[in-house]
């Protein structure tokens, strides 16, 4: 009697790994989605909250924009600030006991935005009370990318940390789009008046649900092999590098993360407020622009990770960078143009965000790999929280004065170019092989 041929044999180890790799795929994806569709939906209902909190009775509708965006900025730049606290507990006490803290407070803060009064009923106090916090938003998503990304990175298996990290940078996408989708939604169900009296809320509102599910999935997380392995055997805090020789990577890293964040924040973030107030399209028009705009940087992120395990992370990142140097302004001046059909405009706006994407899809790997496991948390982090505290947190506001300043249409244009020239510089310090290696 013949027997069966043996089938493959299935290790319960790598099943295991596999599994424990998905889990933190998620884990790490869904705190980045909350992040994201908030601040999605602040530039998105950045008039709106103009009108609530920061234009009294008689103030101006620009000026009171130009402070809403300096809010906006302000969360920015406590990122790096959050970076460096989470960043070092991530690294001393491990990724996931950090990340449950950081959905907390992002959940809380979003949450409270939502009920806040607005400066008809408490007057002067709304603004500051908004403006706080932002801030505290600002902290939980400075210590959100660092420990997210390491967990991608860190549990990814072999040759996939570009598909893998690309993740992180997809539910950018998808943040951004369900900020818009809900806007977009709310601006055609509701009136104006009501859209502008309460719907506004709504979309702070539903954060609370999403948190609390992301919440469950992080505290079934499982700690990154990669951290065990680096923590001292008698218990203590493990051992770093030099100083210095972190502050020399984090400078390089935002460097070379500095036109993926500023073209990025200007094309997806800020364009619906620039179309609206420079170009005077309305609401709805300047929403379906953006959500455009997203569609473009969604299709290529994930293709772009991968693409980046195989050919390298310097090779397509330089690809979406000289793109957008190069073409950011034709590109702008075809939007501009009144007598450009519609599908035109619409490919224009695509093609913008799918040259962000080719730089975002491999981003968060190459930052990942940068870094040794002792301070990867804290250095990416650190890395890329500079990068969008400088260039993402302050694109609406220098767009918006700029052009009121000089009446010039094109500055949005040339502050993407100008960042991702910077960058094209700093990717070319980039090694080719820096995506086969190991992490240290």
């Amino acid at each position: 009697m013949l027997s069966p041929a043996p089938g493959p044999v299935r290790s319960p180890g790598a099943a295991a790994r596999r599994a424990r790799s998905r889990r933190a795929l998620i884990a790490g994806c869904v705190g980045n989605f909350i992040e994201w569709y908030e601040f999605g939906v602040y530039g998105y209902l950045a008039t709106v909250i103009a009108a609530h909190f920061f234009t009294p009775e008689g103030g101006s509708a620009v000026e009171g924009l130009v402070k809403t965006y300096a809010s906006f900025a302000l969360a920015f730049f406590f990122r790096p600030v959050g970076a460096a606290l989470f960043g070092r507990l991530g690294d001393r006490i491990g990724r996931r006991p950090t990340l449950v803290l950081v959905i907390c407070l992002m959940t809380g803060a979003t949450t409270l935005i939502g009920v806040l009064p607005t400066y008809a009923t408490i007057g002067a106090a709304a603004p500051w009370l908004l403006t706080l916090l932002r801030a505290v938003q600002g902290l939980s998503a400075g210590g959100e990318f660092g420990g997210a990304v390491s967990v991608m990175t860190e549990t990814a298996p072999p040759g996939r940390r570009g598909r893998y990290g690309a993740w992180q940078s997809f539910t950018v996408s998808l943040g951004l789009l369900a900020g818009a989708g809900t806007t977009a939604v709310l601006a055609t169900v509701l009136t104006p008046s009501e859209l502008n009296a309460w719907g506004w809320r709504v979309p702070f509102l539903l954060t609370l649900p999403l948190g609390l599910a992301a919440l469950w999935l992080r505290v079934r997380l499982d700690e990154t092999p990669a951290f065990v392995s680096a923590v001292s055997p008698t218990g203590g805090p493990p051992r770093r590098p030099p100083a210095g020789e972190t502050v020399r990577a984090v400078a390089l890293g935002a460097g070379r993360a500095m036109g993926w964040s500023a073209a990025g924040y200007t094309f997806l973030v800020v364009l619906p407020s620039y179309l609206q107030n420079t170009l005077n399209a309305t609401f709805q028009q300047a929403l379906v622009a953006t959500v455009l705009a997203n569609l473009g940087f969604a299709a290529t992120i994930l293709p772009a990770g991968a693409m980046s395990d195989r050919l390298g992370r310097r090779t397509v990142m330089l690809a979406g960078a000289l793109l957008v140097a190069v073409l950011a302004l034709p590109l702008l001046n075809l939007v501009q143009n009144p007598g450009v059909p519609v599908y035109a405009k619409g490919a224009a706006l695509c093609a913008a965000g799918a040259a962000v994407g080719l730089m975002a899809g491999p981003g968060p790997a190459m930052l990942s790999e940068m870094f040794p496991t002792t301070v990867r948390y804290t250095g990416l982090g650190l890395a890329y929280a500079l990068s969008n505290a400088v260039f993402s947190g302050c694109a609406g506001l220098i767009i918006t004065r700029a052009v009121a300043w000089t009446g010039d249409a094109d500055i949005p244009a040339y502050y993407a170019a100008t960042a991702c020239a910077v960058s094209v510089a700093a990717l070319l310090t980039l090694r080719g092989d820096a995506h086969e290696r190991t992490l240290r």
